[in-house]
């Protein structure tokens, strides 16, 4: 794609063996492989300060030794169109954030959000609650459509039932609990949501490793995996270097595992996310942008809030929100300058995040060395760095 020709959907497919995709967690979570992306553009300058211009006077972003000193990235490098990859370990990610750098993480807590029932015929149904609406009632989606029409029940057992109320404009159901509280039925019948390429059932084990270390509030439906990797030494030995670490809260919906199915990624609709930002955290990266430092997202889910909070200057805005945004290659950041994700679905939102902050070529590339390097993919996968 050069950069007059107009964005397809068909520009981020690419072929994926099925056995690629990790259908179960590591032993340890930062065991995971790390591939490293040192953009072209990022290699040991400080001129990728992209808000000089809008503080002046702020002092020069500091130039990190991260590029001096190849051993501590351990591993094959290979150079692509004046880019680096290297092949790393996830264990190693301290060497990579420097002193005074900002890491944001997403402390969302994925629900129990997938239940199971019978339909009035007695053949199998399965929803899935998205998000609370009013007076008790919840956004959810399910399979067979056929079953989730208005007035209609899926019995959960024991008395407990879920009645759709209502087809929402966007296909979503607007349904309540009968016979039971939605927290009592979901902790009696809810299970955790794993995603669909994981083709089992969630297992106790599930429970602690679909959950990021550092999970507090409930309310997503599916995990932000680049920070599953992530173990308390780790954070602490982040925090022991001079590293800051806040968090902020989006709720994942289910979107995030929805494929683009228009040809024109700009036609495709984002279903709203709701996310929040403390004043601590808008503090601490007003901070290291007076100081020089770096803001580092862990996760396209960060990435959206933190950009979606944007104030303009460098900057973000607390309080709460809800986010529709999509990121495409010639979106310009405004405030973060390095990315921890993992990799993502063919044809995916996600995807065309991360071509937009590494750059279509590289992250090309970047993917067909991962399947060729025989990488793991996806939510219980391994993880990329781009610098």
């Amino acid at each position: 794609m050069t950069p007059d020709q107009p964005l397809r959907t068909a520009d981020f497919d690419y072929d994926l063996p099925a056995e690629l995709i990790a259908q179960e967690p590591l032993a340890e979570r930062s065991a995971s492989r790390l591939l490293v992306l040192l953009r072209s553009d990022r290699r040991g300058s400080s001129s990728d300060d992209r808000r000089s211009a809008h503080r002046p006077g702020k002092p020069v972003r500091r130039t990190s030794g991260t590029f001096r000193q190849r051993e501590i990235l351990a591993g094959d490098q290979r150079a692509v169109q004046g880019s680096v990859l290297i092949d790393s370990q996830f264990s190693h990610i301290a060497s990579l954030i420097s002193p005074g750098d900002l890491v944001v993480l997403n402390t969302t807590r994925v629900r129990h959000a997938r239940l199971h029932g019978t339909r009035a015929s007695g053949a199998p149904a399965e929803l899935l609650l998205i998000h609370p609406a009013a007076d008790g009632a919840w956004v959810a989606m399910g399979k067979p459509g056929s079953a989730m029409l208005p007035g209609k029940r899926i019995e959960l057992g024991d008395g407990v039932a879920v009645e759709t109320q209502e087809v929402l404009p966007d296909g979503h159901r607007l349904v309540r609990f009968v016979g039971a509280s939605a927290e009592d039925a979901i902790s009696r019948f809810g299970r955790l949501p794993l995603p669909p390429y994981i083709t089992r059932d969630p297992t106790p084990r599930d429970e602690e490793r679909y959950q990021t270390v550092y999970a507090r509030a409930e309310g997503s439906v599916a995990a932000p995996t680049a920070g599953l990797h992530f173990t308390p030494v780790l954070l602490d030995a982040l925090s022991a270097k001079g590293v800051l670490i806040s968090g902020l809260d989006l709720q994942v919906g289910p979107g995030t595992f929805k494929p683009v199915e228009v040809e024109d990624p700009s036609d495709h609709p984002m279903h709203p996310e709701g996310y929040e930002i403390t004043p601590r955290l808008a503090g601490m990266v007003e901070l290291v942008r007076e100081q020089g430092g770096r803001v580092w997202a862990v996760g396209t889910t960060v990435v959206r809030a933190l950009e979606s909070a944007a104030d303009g200057q460098g900057g973000i805005k607390a309080g709460r929100g809800e986010t529709r945004l999509m990121i495409t290659p010639g979106y310009e950041f405004r405030v973060v300058d390095r990315l921890l994700t993992n990799f993502h679905l063919p044809r995916s939102t996600l995807l065309m995040l991360v071509s937009a902050f590494a750059g279509r070529d590289l992250t090309r590339a970047a993917y067909a060395h991962a399947v060729a390097q025989r990488y793991r993919f996806y939510s219980y996968g391994d993880a990329m760095a781009i610098l």
